[in-house]
């Protein structure tokens, strides 16, 4: 089974995702955003499987940074445009294996999928 965990390396909740994958010995490739790149036909794959809504990381700097006006306005165009201006602002890790996807970590859920 193929497993790709995408994200950008020194975030937390990175760290805590593939530490649980390691423990499990689970077996993953890292695809980190600001290193290896995010390009559109990556970001619309992803958005495809997960929706744009889902993807914005409404809790990160990089969202609370965005100004009221583009808040408001925020609909799927702007979401890539910013998304891939700004990687930090797609919500971490993504989690793709050949039969199931994820967006978050929760150890149960990679238990679910790895057991």
């Amino acid at each position: 089974m193929t497993t790709i965990m995408y994200g950008i390396s020194n975030c937390d909740t990175i760290k805590k995702a593939k530490k649980h994958l390691e423990n499990n010995n689970v077996e993953y490739q890292f695809h980190d955003y600001r290193k290896q790149g995010l390009d559109l036909a990556l970001l619309t794959e992803l958005e495809a499987l997960f929706g744009w809504e889902a993807m914005v990381n409404k809790r990160g700097t990089t969202y609370r940074q965005l100004s009221d006006e583009q808040k408001q306005q925020l609909d799927k165009d702007l979401a890539m445009t910013l998304m891939l201006e700004s990687p930090a602002l797609i919500k971490r890790p993504i989690l793709r294996t050949d039969e199931h996807h994820l967006i978050g970590f929760k150890a149960a859920d990679y238990d679910a999928i790895f057991a």
